[in-house]
């Protein structure tokens, strides 16, 4: 069965897809990962293979036994769109979120580049939507690989957050998510980094999350910025929230 979420920004998430591979700075102290080992020495059959990527079809079906609605992360512990997931593979997730229309789903990636050379072939249902991770200016090239998709609703989630955004557009992003980095070994993010951000979503009227500050104690630092929790949110989405 799938699971609920702690993750702010959701509600459930649904794993027909776990294990991925490091492919930038971001993934460095993937929480992922960390979970998924730790599952695997509690002996839990779906990571058996602790984070190695795995496919899992005989989860696919898990969001037609939902009958209430719900916003869904899809893969949360993988990345949909990694080089070693057969498009094949990739199209019955699709198909399920088509059909499942009564939900939300939110596949978010690092792999911008594969995402934009198949995503014609896929079919975006309006509950889709689509979101690339940003977590320094190295990588500001997949909010534009992100434009050229044909999803409705499109996010970029700047977490975590690792340095200054100095030179980006959001012209065509519906959505946007700013967090920092948590766990042992977690990195600084800086005030005025997010503040950047934020002050552009505000000009340009972009709903803006803000997620976490982060750190080692991440409950003790918070989610407010300012003294004020931002739970901005597409506008065109059916239902509200339910945990935060």
């Amino acid at each position: 069965m799938s699971y609920s979420s702690h993750i702010e920004w959701t509600e459930a998430s649904w794993n027909p897809i776990t294990g991925c591979t490091k492919i930038s700075e971001g993934c460095k102290y993937c929480y992922a990962e960390r979970i998924a080992e730790r599952l695997k020495k509690m002996g839990h059959q779906k990571y058996a293979n602790g984070f190695k990527l795995t496919l899992h079809p005989e989860c696919l079906d898990e969001p037609f036994l939902w009958k209430k609605s719900r916003i869904i992360f899809v893969c949360s512990m993988s990345d949909i769109f990694h080089e070693d997931v057969p498009i094949e593979f990739i199209r019955e997730i699709f198909s399920v979120m088509n059909k499942a229309s009564h939900h939300i789903f939110q596949v978010l990636t690092k792999r911008s580049k594969r995402m934009k050379e198949i995503a014609s072939s896929l079919e975006w249902a309006d509950n889709i939507w689509l979101g690339v991770t940003v977590e320094s200016q190295n990588y500001i090239f997949r909010i534009q690989d992100l434009r050229e998709t044909p999803a409705k609703t499109k996010f970029v989630s700047f977490e975590p957050l690792l340095s200054e955004i100095s030179d980006f557009s959001l012209q065509g992003i519906d959505w946007i998510i700013v967090g920092g980095e948590s766990g042992p070994k977690s990195r600084e993010m800086k005030k005025e980094w997010v503040y950047k951000i934020r002050d552009k979503c505000l000009s340009s009227g972009i709903p803006f999350f803000f997620k976490q500050w982060g750190g080692v104690n991440k409950k003790k630092n918070g989610r407010k910025l300012d003294g004020k929790i931002w739970n901005g949110m597409p506008t065109n989405k059916k239902f509200q929230l339910g945990h935060v």
